[in-house]
């Protein structure tokens, strides 16, 4: 009996349409709900370490053409229902000019004025709160240091002959009450001194936590920085839970070591940061 190749078309027509709505809903939902995001560096330590993955949050400031995930949408100046964010938010973006998605922590919004002396940093002509904590240990691993690391320097030994990256704290506690940990190195980066620059209109001025060895609005774009404040608009999404970290001793093919990779008291830390008066 010969095969009824009609049947034959319209099953494979199904199929396709079937895969192109899946892709469609899954577009939208990185695009507008939420999205994964891995975390490659350093450069957000303490908070983040390179090996976490997140959630991040696509609708809490509104969405512009950064909002659609893998750099799909032309870059179009507008954002819909969009909403500043607040200081000491940790943000995804899309580079102003080579496009990578970065993740920073928001420092100023438009009008606040930005300095960095000695790396203590100043908002609005008043140096914002710091508090030196004591060293944090954590294990090193494969993943931590991250690749070209400025933390090397840190690693010693614990009582045990294991290796630790012990780190200087200092928490900031900026205006409107976010308060959070930072690195700060000490002197002689050419990060410790910058500005004053004002934050434009519909701009904002972002750090990464890691303030020696982050490139932010500090750094130009020859650097890889982000070449001063950035346009609004290059807001992707806010950074709201590590769903879960490795360290980098994952195998593709040994499923048992996909579960002995992670990294335990990683999974459900809420990266909001805590907010004085709350």
């Amino acid at each position: 009996m010969a095969k009824d190749k009609s049947k034959d078309d319209g099953s494979w027509g199904k199929l396709i349409r079937d895969v192109v709505v899946i892709l469609l809903l899954v577009l939208g939902i990185h695009s507008c709900v939420a999205k994964p995001f891995y975390i490659p560096s350093d450069s957000m330590m303490p908070v983040l370490r390179n090996g976490d993955r997140l959630i991040v949050s696509k609708y809490p400031y509104g969405w512009s053409y950064s909002s659609v995930s893998f750099h799909l949408a032309p870059k179009i100046e507008g954002r819909l229902f969009g909403k500043l964010p607040a200081r000491g938010d940790i943000v995804v973006l899309e580079h102003p000019v080579t496009r990578i998605d970065y993740i920073k922590r928001v420092i100023g919004l438009p009008g606040d004025t930005i300095q960095l002396r000695n790396g203590e940093l100043g908002i609005n002509g008043k140096p914002v709160k710091r508090e030196v904590q004591p060293m944090l240990a954590i294990p090193v691993d494969p993943n931590l240091p991250g690749p070209d690391s400025s933390l090397f320097r840190f690693v010693n030994r614990d009582e045990k002959g294991k290796e630790v990256l012990e780190l200087p704290i200092v928490r900031e506690t900026l205006p409107g009450g976010a308060t959070f940990d930072t690195i700060d190195m000490g002197p002689g980066y050419a990060t410790d001194d910058y500005g004053p620059v004002t934050v434009p209109a519909d701009h904002l001025f972002l750090m990464g936590d890691n303030r020696d060895g982050s490139a932010d609005s500090r750094v130009g774009t020859d650097q890889k920085g982000l070449g001063g404040p950035v346009p609004f608009d290059a807001i992707a999404g806010r950074a709201e839970i590590i769903s879960f970290s490795t360290d980098g001793t994952a195998e593709w093919y040994n499923p048992l070591s996909w579960f002995s990779a992670l990294r335990s008291g990683r999974a459900g830390t809420d990266l909001r940061p805590e907010r004085q008066g709350n």
